[in-house]
């Protein structure tokens, strides 16, 4: 269960190693793949304590379907992207190039890696048609390994390629005379086929979870789990942006890039995150932290953060916020919501922030609001 959250005590000054999500150190903690039951989303009747209570214990990865409920690993695959053009020039113009011109910009991703995403779903749509490869999951592994070739190494390239995976899957592309990793063409394409390997299917949501895991790391740990968090992420912005590129500035995509970049952070109680003196945050600090970021502010804890907010009609959409408890009585968690059931979480103690489903049967979810 998500304790409810203190008032928080003034913030430390920030120290120089924590300036900046590109240049923070992960804490490494439980992601938990197959999250416990959503009981800590579940009305508690208790008072608020004066000190932050016992760490609550992390679940075990391999509990039982029917103990855990919905889990981030049985969510659907990134929701459909705007697709990549096919063909030559048209008119003395390659759409795939003007595909890319009109989404790098909005979407924060270099129009040569753009290029190469596509190029690789393309190339896997005619190898692999079953495998469902999106551009948005090959631009999610672009974020999470090199930020889009941005930090990329020359031997792993801008997707993050094992030299055994490199080996495997680098040659025979059409069109690329001489494949060297460091390609953002070749590179995606054997990411693709990584990916696809073994007969997988990218369009369902287990089968989309395990392909990314194996991509990065076939024996699984704490890595691989957050790599993935990651990956997920950032593919589902990228979907919701290629649909809507005109949202791109606005604050709910801002305080969502930001939450993204404290994925793998500690939940900490009463926490203001590392630009604030603390390893991580609590589930308010974190959305007022994202929204702090983008220009707007927030209270500081969930049930003002509710009383703050535009309610929401229906489904939540990207950047809104989303709360539970009895808004009567006590909103005690709140979580921002990312798209496609998900939202970005900090959930308790001894776990870490991850992406995991919104809501679930049986929960006490009270509604989203919209800070602006």
């Amino acid at each position: 269960m998500t304790p409810p959250e203190p008032a928080p005590e003034a913030a430390p000054k920030p120290t120089s190693w924590a300036r900046g999500a590109a240049l923070r150190g992960l804490v490494a903690l439980p992601l938990v793949a197959g999250l416990a039951t959503a009981g800590w989303l579940v009305t508690r009747g208790e008072d608020t304590p004066a000190a932050a209570p016992p760490p609550v214990p992390v679940p075990a990865a391999n509990a039982g379907a029917a103990a855990s409920g919905p889990s981030v690993l049985e969510v659907s695959a990134p929701v459909k992207a705007k697709e990549p053009s096919q063909g030559g020039a048209s008119g003395g113009r390659n759409p795939l190039q003007d595909w890319a011109d009109k989404l790098a910009g909005p979407l924060d991703i270099p129009a040569n890696a753009l290029i190469g995403y596509a190029n690789g779903e393309l190339q896997l749509r005619s190898e692999q048609p079953s495998c469902h490869l999106s551009w948005v999951t090959l631009a999610g592994v672009g974020a999470a390994s090199s930020n889009h070739g941005r930090t990329a190494d020359p031997q792993h390239g801008p997707l993050g390629l094992s030299p055994a995976q490199w080996s495997k899957y680098g040659g025979g592309t059409p069109g690329i005379a001489k494949p060297v990793v460091t390609d953002p063409d070749a590179a995606s394409v054997a990411a693709g086929r990584a990916l696809c390997a073994g007969g997988g299917d990218l369009g369902g949501g287990n089968g989309w979870w395990k392909a990314v895991a194996n991509f990065k790391n076939p024996g699984g740990g704490n890595d691989t789990e957050l790599f993935r968090q990651r990956v997920l992420g950032n593919a589902q912005l990228y979907a919701t942006l290629s649909l809507d590129p005109a949202k791109s500035g606005t604050p709910a995509v801002r305080a969502t890039r930001f939450a993204l970049g404290q994925l793998g952070l500690p939940y900490v109680w009463g926490g203001n995150g590392p630009e604030a003196g603390s390893a991580g945050f609590d589930c308010s600090g974190l959305t007022k932290a994202a929204y702090d970021s983008a220009g707007v502010a927030l209270p500081r804890t969930a049930h003002t953060q509710y009383l703050a907010t535009q309610r929401v009609p229906g489904e939540p959409t990207l950047g809104d916020l989303v709360f539970y408890g009895n808004p009567a009585v006590d909103i005690h968690h709140v979580g921002l919501y990312l798209g496609n059931g998900l939202m970005i979480n900090a959930p308790t103690e001894g776990q870490a922030i991850q992406i995991h489903t919104y809501h679930t049967r049986g929960d006490d979810y009270a509604g989203a609001g919209r800070p602006a």
